[in-house]
């Protein structure tokens, strides 16, 4: 094969036999073509989506668990159904003590219960958001850019201070042309200062609900708020190496045990995984690529088929030719060489043209799209992608040739004489 590539003679013939047949080569070199750009293209927009997701998610834990206390459904130890459970500060240390592989607890309060609001006013600007009693350690689970000052700290636990750290809603609304750091503000009649002001990485509607929420210290919010030895639910993320799902079982175990709740008894602790989450995320992506895959291998396919059959339609033209090679000698490998390049040339050049048309296509979409919307980000393609459709195409195009070769090769001069 080698050998044939670098015979001018081969490459003669070969265009000659493409350009006898234009028409049919270039319909069929479009088939080719048109796979492999569908292929890049719905890889790339696929890739572009995936990205988008990952914007809109940002840089959660993939490992956080968030569990609630709701009703017991069964009795058990001499209670029966029906009893509301609410945690308590010693569920915290229990935690932190108890549950092997654990990394970070935050315990959380909110004011008026799962997303309430209260009144925060600054000056005669008065807004309704979201105000939540949080430690520490919560930026570690729910990230967040800081755009001015400091998110809470330990000496904000340690002493109760009345500090605040506000979303950038809450800064557009309340603080129009002020800077907000140091400044005091009046929620629900506790006044307290803000240290510090951040916005969401997320870019969706949950970023925008993030961003308008308050943030006081877990520690000030019970004495400030009449909220002592509570807590309304809880965040946590476990060591890299444990699963989600297994930090949640551990987790509800031991508030089960603490709680006298029957171990059959799920309803009674409310939970959310965002590795169950984000494995439907992924699992999903997995389709739409293995989906982008099978369409342009169908496609390739069919162009494939084409090539197949315009050498098969050219052999037939050409019976009285390849008959009469026979005659001077030329072996059946010889023409099944011959053959086989020809499939292998149109079907690479349609398909490197399509590579690159599908790159370009791709280079464009994304400038247009610039650095993506909520939820797309800009189409690419990696390298290794676009080499395995190269690989494909070399692949693709000797299958194409292997049929035709061999009708050719079994051509006898006495059939050539024949047809003349």
């Amino acid at each position: 094969m080698m050998r044939s590539l670098l015979d001018l003679d081969r490459w003669h013939e070969i265009w000659s036999t493409i350009r006898r047949n234009r028409l049919r080569a270039g319909l069929t070199a479009f088939g080719v073509f048109w796979g492999v750009f569908m292929l890049l293209g719905m890889l790339g927009f696929s890739n572009g989506v995936e990205r988008g997701l990952q914007k809109t998610m940002g840089n959660f834990a993939t490992n956080a668990v968030h569990v609630w206390g709701r009703r017991t459904s069964l009795p058990y130890m001499g209670l029966g159904p029906g009893r509301e459970i609410d945690y308590r500060n010693g569920d915290i240390e229990a935690l932190r003590n108890e549950v092997e592989g654990i990394q970070y607890v935050a315990p959380r309060l909110s004011y008026g219960g799962y997303r309430g609001g209260a009144q925060v006013r600054f000056g005669t600007e008065v807004g309704s958001f979201t105000v939540m009693g949080d430690d520490p350690v919560y930026r570690n689970i729910q990230p967040m850019v800081m755009d001015a000052g400091r998110f809470l700290n330990d000496l904000d636990m340690t002493e109760e201070r009345k500090v605040a750290v506000i979303g950038q809603v809450v800064v557009d609304e309340l603080f129009e042309g002020t800077d907000p750091i140091g400044q005091w503000i009046d929620i629900s009649g506790v006044w307290f200062r803000v240290v510090g002001t951040f916005h969401s990485p997320l870019a969706s509607d949950e970023g925008e609900r993030i961003s308008s929420t308050v943030h006081v210290p877990f520690s000030t919010f019970q004495r400030a708020f009449n909220t002592t030895n509570e807590v309304h639910w809880f965040a946590l993320t476990g060591v890299a190496s444990l699963p989600g799902s297994e930090l949640e079982k551990r987790v509800r175990t031991v508030l089960a045990r603490r709680h006298r709740i029957h171990p059959d008894d799920e309803p009674a602790i409310g939970s959310w995984n965002t590795e169950r989450e984000f494995g439907k995320v992924t699992t999903l992506f997995q389709g739409m690529r293995v989906f982008a895959w099978i369409v342009g291998a169908a496609t390739l396919l069919s162009g494939v088929v084409g090539v197949s059959n315009i050498l098969l339609i050219s052999i037939r033209e050409r019976t009285s030719e390849i008959g009469l090679r026979r005659a001077l000698g030329a072996t059946p490998w010889n023409v099944t060489q011959m053959i086989v390049m020809e499939a292998f040339v149109l079907t690479s050049l349609a398909g490197y043209v399509g590579v690159i048309a599908g790159i370009l296509a791709l280079e464009v979409a994304g400038w247009w799209i610039g650095p993506g919307t909520e939820s797309m980000g800009p189409p690419s393609v990696d390298v290794a992608t676009a080499m395995l459709s190269a690989g494909l195409l070399s692949i693709a195009g000797i299958i194409a040739g292997i049929l035709p070769a061999q009708r050719a090769a079994a051509i006898q001069p006495v059939d050539a004489l024949r047809t003349e």
